[in-house]
């Protein structure tokens, strides 16, 4: 569900938004920053499997269920 916001822009932003924007600048907008939520979302996963590997008592606990990941695939 889509929502009118207003918001404020410099002159030159603007400008540049309607050259791009092939005219329609909500479509571009929503498209800019879907873009930006989804680097952002890859950017904090990354830093949490970061942040896993450096754990010991993850990787313990990983290491004991890793020989069971495959049980009853060829069942």
């Amino acid at each position: 569900m889509k929502q009118k916001i207003a918001i404020t822009l410099d002159r030159d932003l603007l400008s540049f938004i309607d050259r791009q924007a092939q005219g329609n600048r909500s479509d571009y907008l929503n498209s800019l920053i879907t873009q930006e939520r989804r680097k952002i979302l890859v950017d904090e996963i990354i830093a949490a499997l970061q942040e896993d590997i450096q754990d010991p008592e993850y990787q313990s606990e990983i290491a004991e269920w890793d020989p069971l990941a495959g049980d009853g695939i060829d069942a």
